[in-house]
């Protein structure tokens, strides 16, 4: 097998713009593709792997696991779901927990969640608010909530209940919403990821906390992408020392084994009954006992620190070496979910990074996504930066 594939499988299906590259295994943030050419790994598969690859504590915990239950059934109790449950509702403040695979699976929770409290409350088409630049997946009621036209495109007609309003505009929230009696809920990413890396402002998420208080509406935080440490606290919304009625998490929270998870609280703590909802592999003890691990593991290992500190020099280096590069608009974001917007499209430095060995992602066509795992080093650090810089350099000077 070559590392570098000449054409797609004619047997998978074509939803993907895949590069070229067979990866085959992992060590921290490092992996080699079937070659055995080694990338450092700024993508962290999206987010997904927490712990880097291969972490020595992990891993035996799962084979541990595996070697017990995989799956079962939730027709009866699984006692890791009472573990991970109390982890994250310590953390949270929060009161309870659903368990599913995906991140668009609990975002699609989150929405039924407000839907009914809103038809509990006689409210006979809820409306949920939701903003420009969001991306909460691509299910019909997610891809509603979500604002890109190219995951949008084709799939009409799309549901109603949504209304969509700019980005830290509280005076915008409040005249679409101010004569409307259906609004039930405000869902929104604390930091926006597959949008382009929109951080909100903590005083508007606080503002917004105050509005839904005074109007009797969820308030519902998206914390897939930046939730699970990745800004230096365990979900981004803390930074605003506010509380959710929702929250949604996914990708970071298994390190790498599928899992979602929908919090509630207050008010939304008991929508749903037996009936209202449920997932067939959610909640399964494999999924369980990775959530489980990797909070034990993050808090051995200090990682909410660490991940505050690499962060703050990684943006910091990168602003420093980017200043004066013409055709960059801005490096934004917070601890390891940062972004760099460019003033053209640049997907095109997707394959320019992995000949580099170094992997990454572009989101919202302008801006290079960097979301690589917790244990990143400054070292790892330096050499993101050696690699990214000449890369953009060229490109913009084309």
């Amino acid at each position: 097998m070559t590392a570098f594939i000449e054409a797609a499988s004619p047997h998978v299906m074509n939803t993907y713009g895949r590069l070229p590259i067979a990866l085959e295994r992992g060590q921290g943030c490092r992996v080699w593709d079937v070659n055995g050419k080694q990338y450092l790994d700024a993508l962290g598969g999206i987010a997904v792997n927490t712990l880097g690859h291969n972490h020595p504590k992990l891993v035996p915990a799962l084979q541990e696991q595996i070697a017990k239950l995989i799956h079962t059934s939730n027709y009866y109790h699984v006692p890791g779901q009472e573990v991970l449950a109390k982890l994250l509702t310590e953390r949270s403040k929060m009161s309870n927990v659903f368990f599913c695979s995906t991140g668009l699976e609990a975002n699609e929770a989150a929405i039924k969640i407000a839907r009914k409290y809103g038809v509990d409350k006689g409210i006979a088409k809820p409306v949920i608010v939701v903003y420009e630049h969001a991306f909460h997946g691509r299910s019909m009621a997610t891809m509603t909530a979500t604002c890109n036209p190219k995951v949008r495109s084709g799939f009409g007609p799309l549901l109603e209940g949504f209304l969509r309003v700019p980005v830290n505009d509280y005076e915008a929230l409040v005249k679409a919403t101010e004569a409307n009696p259906d609004v039930v809920a405000v869902l929104m990413e604390p930091i926006q990821g597959e949008g382009g890396l929109h951080p909100m402002r903590v005083e508007y998420m606080q503002q917004v906390r105050q509005l839904c208080d005074a109007k009797g509406w969820l308030m519902m935080f998206d914390e897939v992408q930046a939730g699970m440490g990745r800004t230096g606290k365990w979900f981004a919304h803390q930074w605003a020392d506010i509380v959710p009625d929702v929250m949604t998490l996914a990708k970071g929270l298994g390190s790498g084994v599928p899992i979602g998870a929908v919090l509630a609280h207050g008010a939304a703590a008991d929508v749903l009954q037996p009936g209202n909802h449920g997932s067939t592999f959610g909640g399964n003890p494999l999924a369980m006992r990775a959530g489980v691990e990797t909070i034990r593991i993050m808090e051995e290992e200090n990682l909410l620190a660490h991940a505050t500190k690499v962060g703050a020099y990684l943006k910091s280096r990168l602003q420093q070496e980017l200043a004066e590069v013409q055709g960059v608009v801005e490096v934004r974001g917070q601890g390891l979910i940062i972004g760099i917007e460019l003033n053209k499209p640049c997907g095109a430095l997707l394959a320019a990074g992995a000949e580099a060995g170094l992997l990454f992602s572009v989101t919202s066509d302008t801006v290079i996504r960097l979301v690589p795992a917790l244990i990143l080093s400054e070292a790892e650090a330096d050499e993101l930066v050696t690699k990214l810089k000449p890369l953009i350099v060229q490109f913009l000077s084309a």
